[in-house]
This record gives structure tokens, C-alpha cells and sequence, in this order.
């Protein structure tokens, strides 16, 4: 169980081409050192080294390597791709001449207890030597994206078919076939990981449910694991076996501990699990959280009592039964799943591979008379530590404003990152292909009340007047979105007068007694009719909620009007920047204060740097590691395409509330810039529960959430959370910048009197 990824690996890469799969070193009387092969298929092979027992550590990875040199003699093997997963292993293979040397990176093994003090050193030189390095989660990607060019996060994928077995008839093996049901199980290393204290306290809370425990324990004392009539540890299994086991499992559980030896780990049996049809309960591991929280099948929990709370959820899911039983949160998952084959795993590294791999001689003979192998580089001296007054995490509206009057406002030194390749945010557009201005996250409007915020971006770009517009497609005819007297005359083939659409409306409008949800909102004002039409598909697609669960404020703002006005917004002021964001964006940042650093997480740098302050941007919860769980978001993904004709609709977007079709809307970007051209650009837009975060889910537990996060944060006097992100709100452009300008004014007030140059920026001529 503790190889499966290299195990999963090698197989798939041996249907290719020969593969050698080097297995641990077997430590064995006191014969000569010698290694034996096993022959799985003809083109895989494992070899075991067998040594003396007495060999020292460094005797035993000199002989290794010397054994490893003579296979390759034996063998006829030249150049090959080296594959190492652990940095140990360069002393062993360090020396052989390889086309590609491979850093299959699963977990920081330096972290864990009793970790050889020569690890750091070790993989030091193994990433000085590597071509490439694979990382076996989003957490292991950004520590060891900063320390070599060509870093790939690939989380371990599945084996769907050998676990989905367990979702169909499977005989109970005979050492669990005896305990009482309902039973919750691991599968793993039993070690520092497991949190025992969770486990025996778990046990405790419910002396009814048998705590099921497969795998080796290394490193710990088995005395020291929690011990109770209702834990039974069964041993190591075989990963055939695995499925029988998990078939008979109501839950399975991943109770780690967080510490240094979990601060990575992006465990294998998440999709595992997953794949046997069996919900999940984990505590809060950040990469268990970023990948899968966001499905019902997999719950988080952080203390026994919370565990056993998500535990009882978890069963709830998994004991359905019947015609009627719910089984959605396993299509859910079985979506997902579908994107992290193995087999597409394998294609994706050997691409990598294939371009990785440089020619090398072929020697004749004994590939140790060959050149030696070029000394290992030392690792590069430090520059000299940069120094700034503020670090600014975040290149959008919020990061950006801020880095600007501080830089330009009160003389401060400034470094902005991003992991985006590019400035600005969401609100980032591009030139495509054809020539055409291309907003790459959507449809972006600057209207505003806020004449100071005008002032202020007017410093950095000029305007064209814009005011926005919204159809909604509805019965096959575009009709006015906000609902206005032309959308209720049309749908319902009426005549009516300005002075009668209230009349009508509150004809149909239904008296709701306390308003609670988004559906209570527009239930009360236009009625069940217009409720459905246009609000109750467009908004069980956005949120992937029915309104009726979703909090009031969603809809708290939709106007209803009873004249033609059929702009979208109101305000006072409503243009677009006439060269667009981008260019704004770049004007904004352009100053001698300013360093900007694009495509790197600000944990890559931070020891790298000296600084005063943070300003940070980004999500609460993932700045916190998701202490508390992930703060659930709504996320979008466009499809943008060219298309051959100088319009495509009448207006800028069009809204399809309707669940049949599979987006929200379309938008026209040529509406929204004011280009001249003879092709167009469109997007469709999809929500998704997945990816770069959005929108911020509006319900009253997620507000709970976010409360304990600021508590975080308040917590911090250094670092300045600010922005839709780290305040968990869904602001407008304008918003965010006014709430940048007031957070620069309380910062200037709290280091003295600006600087003359706090002046707002001259507007661009």
C-alpha cells in the first residue's frame, strides 16, 4: 500500500518500454551483496538488492550503486530514464549517465519523525540534478515550484475499476467478517500520521461503531496506539484485497493528525475511496480540502466531536436505499474522478519526459568506463536579501490600488505577486488571435456613485461612455433583463401603461411573512410565475443552490421597474476604460517604487525577502490553510470563441435562465470595448463548484465560517486582509476599490502624515 503510485506507475510505463523497478534493499545474512530479479511481464522487472546485515548506511548506497552499475553491464542497459522517489536514492543512482532523471516527489519526507538529518542535503542535489520533478500535490507543487525550473503537480489518480469493484457484491474477508456493522475504516501506514487521540476519542463517543484499521504500523510504538473493544487493526492487506475490506465499510475515514509530517500529504485514498462508493470523513488536510471539500461525499472535521457529527452525515449518504434513495453525491463524484485516471496520468509525465530527454553517447562496453558524470553544482549563493517596506499578494483591484498609493502616496517600496502569468485580476483582458479586446474571466462593467473612485482611476486610463444592457432569452424572444414594463408586456402579451405594472405585480406577488432566502424576495415582489421564468434556473445554475436556500441578499437588489428603462445599472457614472483593464492595470502599477513578480506564490519568496508588512488579497481560508475547512465559492469557466460576422446578438450579454440549456449566458466583448472589426468575440459562461474562486457562497453557515477566519486575521496587525477574497464578499469593481482607498487612508494614519505625493494621481490625458 505504500508503493501503490510508483506500483501504478511502473506497470503502465512498462507497457511501453522495458522498466527495472529497484524495491527496497533486503538485509540478510552474511552473504555477498547480490541482487535478484523477479520477472512480472517482459517488460517489467523488479530487483531487490540483497546485503550483509552489518553493511553501515553509506557502505550499503555505495554497494547499491555498484550493484545497479553491473545490471546495466548485464543488462545493455544505456542511458536510461532514472525515476526516484525518494532523495536517497541519489546516492545510489547519482552516479548512472541517464537520458532523463526523474523527481517523482509524494511527500516531504524530511518532516517526518526520525527523518535522516541528510535529507535536505540529499535533495538538494537530487533537484540540481533532476530534468524534472513531480510534485504529488497542490501543497508539495508550491514548496518545490521555487527550487527548480520544471516543477508539474501531479496528484496520484485511481484505479477506478479495482475500487469500484467494491461497490457490487464482494465476499467479507474472514478477519473483519466477524465484527458488527456499522464499521468505519482506514487503510494505510499506520504511524506520527494518524491522529490517536481522535481515534480514542472518537471510539469513546460511540462504543457501538467498529473502527477498522488496515496497513503496517512503522515508526511508532504499538503500544502507544488507542486501544478499545471497538478498534480492531487487521494488519497489512494486499492491494488486490483492498476492495473486499472497503465493500463492507459504512464510512471510510482519514484521521490525520496535523503536524509536520501531514502539512503536505495529498493522500491516494481520497479517490480511492471515492471510486469504492464509499463517503469520506477527513480531518482538515489542506490538500484533502482544496481538492475534494467541495464534494457532499467528503466531509472535514477537526475535532472528535465534529468528527463523529460528519461521520453520522457521511452514513446517511451511504445508507440509502430504495427507488427514492438519493445517490447524486456519488454521480458527483464519480465526475470528478473521471479527470484523474491513471492512465492519463502516466500520457501527461512521459510527454514531459519525451521533452526532457537529451541525446547521450552510447558507450561501448561497460558503462562505467564512460566520462564521469559532471560534479553535482553547488547550490547557488543568495543574492543579496531584497527589502521592502510592504509585500502585496495580488494583482487585481484591491492588491494593486493599494500598491500604487503606497508606492506613489507615501514613498513606500512595494513588491506585488501574482500566480497568475498577468496583472489585473479577473478583470484581465487580452487581444486574441483575430485582433479582437477579450475579457478572459468574464464580462467586467465599471459603473459606480462614487465620484472619488472615478477621480482616482481616472488618473490611470480615459473612458468611452457605456451604459450596460441584458436580454434574457425566454420562449425563444429576448426580453429585458432587470423586469421592466416591456418584459411583462411581452411575456404575458399585455398593454399595459407605466401607472399599471404595479398594479399587476402586486396582483401576483405572494405575501411571505418573514423574508429569509432569495426565493422569499422574489416570490414577495413579482410572483411564483415570473419566479420561475427568469430566477429560478439562472439561479440553481450560478450557485448549484435553489434560491430557497440560498440567503436573501442574492436577490435583495434586483430591481423591478415600471417604466422602459432597460439599462441594467443606474449609477451615475457608467463607462469602460477605453483601452481596456490591462492597460489601466499597467499604468497603475508603473512606478520606480513597484517590483512586480508574475506566476509565483508569495510562500515560494517569503524567506527570501525582507518586508515591513502584507498586504494580502487572496483567500482567508487558504492563507490559514483551511484551519477551519474551505469557505465554500462558486467558480466559473468560459468557453471564448471567434466567430466569422461583425455581430453576434443585439446586446452585450444574454441571459439563458433555463435549466435545459448548460450556461448562464453569452457575452459579446465587442459591445462592452467599442472595437471596429469584422469578426467578433463571444464567451459562454458555466458555473462550476470547482476552481479559481468567485463567488463567495451567501449562507448563514458560510458567514459563520468566515467569522472565525477574521478572528484569524484580526489577529495579525501586520498583514492587511482586503478584497473580495480575503474578506469573503462579493464586491463590485468600484467596491473593492473604495475599500482599498479607505484601507491606504487608515494605513497612512497609522504611520503619521502622508507625503505631499498623497496626492490623487493626475487624471490621463
Amino acid at each position: 500500500m505504500a508503493f501503490q503510485r510508483p506500483q501504478q506507475l511502473m506497470t503502465r510505463l512498462a507497457r511501453i518500454m522495458p522498466v527495472y523497478f529497484v524495491e527496497e534493499v533486503a538485509f540478510e545474512g552474511s552473504d555477498p551483496p547480490h541482487v535478484k530479479l523477479f520477472s512480472i511481464n517482459e517488460n517489467l522487472t523488479v530487483v531487490v538488492p540483497h546485503l550483509p546485515q552489518d553493511f553501515d548506511p553509506a557502505e550499503a548506497a555505495a554497494v547499491q550503486g555498484r550493484l545497479l552499475e553491473e545490471l546495466c553491464v548485464e543488462r545493455s542497459i544505456h542511458a536510461p530514464i532514472l525515476w526516484l522517489y525518494t532523495p536517497m536514492a541519489i546516492r545510489i543512482a547519482g552516479r548512472l549517465p541517464a537520458s532523463a532523471l526523474v523527481y517523482d516527489c509524494m511527500d516531504e519526507l524530511a518532516a517526518f519523525d526520525g527523518a535522516s538529518p541528510e535529507l535536505r542535503e540529499l535533495e538538494r542535489r537530487l533537484l540540481n540534478r533532476a530534468d524534472l520533478v513531480f510534485a504529488g500535490g497542490p501543497s508539495l507543487y508550491e514548496a518545490k515550484r521555487a527550487r527548480h525550473p520544471r516543477v508539474h503537480a501531479f496528484p496520484s489518480a485511481v484505479d477506478f475499476a479495482h475500487f469500484a469493484a467494491a461497490r457490487e457484491p464482494m465476499r467479507d474477508p474472514p478477519d473483519q467478517a466477524g465484527l458488527p456493522h456499522p464499521r468505519l475504516g482506514f487503510y494505510g501506514v499506520i504511524d506520527e500520521r494518524l491522529d490517536r487521540d481522535l481515534v480514542a476519542a472518537a471510539a469513546r463517543l460511540r462504543p457501538e461503531w467498529q473502527f477498522v484499521f488496515l496497513g503496517p504500523v512503522v515508526k511508532i510504538d504499538p503500544a502507544t496506539l488507542p486501544r478499545a473493544a471497538n478498534i480492531h487493526y487487521l494488519g497489512s492487506k494486499n492491494y488486490r484485497d483492498l476492495p473486499s475490506y472497503i465493500a463492507h465499510w459504512a464510512v471510510a475515514l482519514m484521521p490525520f493528525a496535523r503536524n509536520r509530517a501531514t502539512r503536505f500529504i495529498s493522500p491516494t485514498k481520497t479517490p480511492e475511496y471515492l471510486a469504492a462508493g464509499k463517503p469520506v470523513v477527513s480531518t482538515p488536510i489542506v490538500d484533502v480540502v482544496r481538492q475534494w471539500a467541495h464534494l457532499e461525499a467528503v466531509q472535514i472535521a477537526g475535532d472528535p466531536e465534529e468528527f463523529i457529527a460528519k461521520a453520522e452525515q457521511a452514513m446517511a449518504l451511504a445508507s440509502a436505499e430504495g427507488p427514492a434513495a438519493d445517490f447524486s453525491w456519488r454521480e458527483t463524484a464519480d465526475r470528478a474522478l473521471a479527470e484523474i485516471s491513471w492512465d492519463r496520468t502516466v500520457a501527461h509525465m512521459l510527454q514531459l519526459v519525451a521533452d526532457a530527454i537529451t541525446p547521450q553517447p552510447q558507450p561501448d562496453g561497460d558503462p562505467r568506463a564512460a566520462a564521469p558524470a559532471a560534479a553535482l553544482p553547488t547550490a547557488p549563493a543568495l543574492r543579496r536579501r531584497a527589502r521592502f517596506d510592504y509585500l502585496v499578494v495580488g494583482a487585481g483591484f484591491a492588491g494593486s490600488v493599494l500598491a500604487e498609493r503606497l508606492a506613489a502616496g507615501s514613498d513606500k517600496r512595494v513588491l506585488v505577486v501574482d500566480r497568475r502569468p498577468h496583472i489585473g485580476g479577473n478583470a484581465y483582458d487580452f487581444y486574441n488571435d483575430s485582433g479582437l479586446l477579450v475579457q478572459r474571466y468574464g464580462p467586467h462593467i465599471f459603473h459606480t456613485n462614487a465620484r472619488q473612485v472615478v477621480a482616482y482611476l481616472s488618473g490611470f486610463t480615459t473612458w468611452r461612455p457605456y451604459e450596460h444592457r441584458v436580454r434574457a432569452m425566454l420562449r425563444d424572444r429576448l426580453v429585458p433583463i432587470p423586469i421592466n414594463r416591456t418584459t411583462i408586456n411581452r411575456v404575458f402579451n399585455l398593454d399595459l401603461r407605466p401607472d399599471q405594472i404595479g398594479d399587476f405585480l402586486a396582483r401576483r406577488a405572494e405575501p411571505v411573512c418573514q423574508i429569509e432566502t432569495s426565493e422569499d424576495v422574489v416570490v414577495s415582489q413579482v410572483g411564483r410565475e415570473l419566479y420561475e421564468l427568469f430566477f429560478r434556473g439562472y439561479t440553481r445554475k450560478q450557485w448549484g443552490l435553489d434560491p430557497a436556500q440560498l440567503d436573501k441578499s442574492v436577490t435583495a437588489r434586483i430591481p423591478v421597474r415600471t417604466g422602459d428603462d432597460d439599462r441594467y445599472f443606474t449609477d451615475a457614472f457608467q463607462m469602460m476604460p477605453r483601452h481596456g483593464f490591462t492597460r489601466l492595470f499597467e499604468n497603475m502599477l508603473d512606478h520606480p517604487n513597484i517590483e512586480i513578480m508574475l506566476e509565483v506564490d508569495y510562500r515560494e519568496i517569503i524567506d527570501d525577502i525582507d518586508y515591513d508588512r502584507m498586504v494580502y488579497t487572496g483567500p482567508v481560508d487558504e492563507f490559514f490553510e483551511y484551519r477551519y475547512g474551505k469557505l465554500p465559492y462558486r467558480s466559473l469557466c468560459f468557453r471564448h470563441e471567434t466567430l466569422a460576422c461583425e455581430r453576434f446578438q443585439p446586446v452585450a450579454v444574454v441571459n439563458y435562465p433555463s435549466e435545459e440549456v448548460p450556461y448562464t449566458r453569452i457575452t459579446e466583448y465587442k459591445h462592452l470595448t467599442g472595437q471596429r472589426h469584422p469578426k467578433t468575440a463571444i464567451s459562454h459562461e458555466f458555473p462550476q463548484a470547482e476552481g479559481d474562486p468567485y463567488y463567495p457562497v451567501p449562507r448563514p453557515a458560510n458567514a459563520a465560517l468566515y467569522a472565525r477566519y477574521r478572528e484569524l486575521a484580526d489577529a495579525l496587525p501586520d498583514i492587511v486582509f482586503v478584497g473580495r477574497l480575503a474578506t469573503y464578499r462579493y464586491y463590485n469593481m468600484d467596491q473593492v476599490v473604495a475599500q482599498a482607498l479607505a484601507t491606504y487612508a487608515r494605513l497612512v494614519g497609522g504611520e503619521g502624515r502622508p507625503t505631499q505625493a498623497a496626492r490623487m494621481p493626475a487624471p490621463v490625458s
